[in-house]
């Protein structure tokens, strides 16, 4: 997760979503309060730990001078890359159980509501995305990397409002035989629900988290749906 914020405690899933079949592994202390929102104020840039704002002054197609407001992280290392997002992909050896992937959740304070996301993180100095990605995963969900099957090109989510970047990283996980529930190796402050999906029910999963009052993250959405339209497209559904 993009970490090192002020940590919040915990609460447990909705019923509906906390089933026998459901693969969860909560931390082992967690505080049975929900999470809330006590204050907002203006932040001066000179409090501001993470982020920081700019004015940009810039001249249009047309030649005309204009000004931009933008969000830009202070966290930035020397690759130039702000984070990575984690896209698992887990397989039994013997077939055990249908291709997976995991997903986390956790709670966000600037929507004050539970999300549901890729792992991620930021990147350290010295780290590769690649590098990243295999730490972050092992770190928020306790699966270790068997390797790595691509990266994306350096990609951005919400270009008109911050300069952050990131890159996903798709990374395979072997396991022998059945599916197994490492232990997670979170920092303190760290609340987070990780979840094996099969992947062909991922998009079907995120619409009832939808259906609970959970948001899911942009990023995970575009994934599962453009998975989902590509199995139909396969099957013959749009010939």
């Amino acid at each position: 997760m993009y970490k090192r914020q002020t940590p919040f405690p915990f609460f447990l899933r909705p019923q509906a979503l906390r089933t026998p079949k459901s693969r969860l592994v909560h931390r082992a202390t967690m505080s049975s309060g929900k999470p809330a929102i006590i204050s907002t104020s203006v932040m001066s840039a000179s409090e501001a730990k993470w982020i920081t704002l700019k004015k940009i002054k810039y001249s249009d197609a047309e030649g005309k001078e204009r000004l931009w407001e933008c969000a830009e992280r202070t966290t930035r290392k020397s690759s130039g890359i702000d984070a990575v997002a984690v896209l698992a992909i887990i397989r039994s050896k013997t077939n055990a159980f249908p291709l997976s992937t995991i997903i986390i959740e956790q709670y966000r304070p600037p929507i004050d509501k539970f999300i549901i996301e890729m792992p991620a993180g930021l990147i350290d100095e010295g780290e590769t995305p690649e590098q990243a990605a295999i730490r972050e995963l092992e770190e928020e969900t306790g699966y270790k990397a068997s390797g790595v099957v691509e990266a994306t090109p350096v990609i951005v989510s919400d270009p008109g409002m911050t300069t952050a970047n990131m890159k996903l990283v798709v990374l395979r996980v072997e396991l022998a035989d059945k599916m197994e529930t490492p232990q997670q190796k979170l920092e303190a402050g760290e609340f987070i629900v990780k979840r094996v999906v099969e992947l062909s029910k991922l998009n079907e999963d995120l619409k009832a988290y939808d259906a609970k009052g959970f948001v899911v993250d942009a990023r995970l959405a575009h994934w599962a749906s453009g998975y989902e339209l590509s199995r139909r497209i396969a099957a013959g559904e749009f010939a």
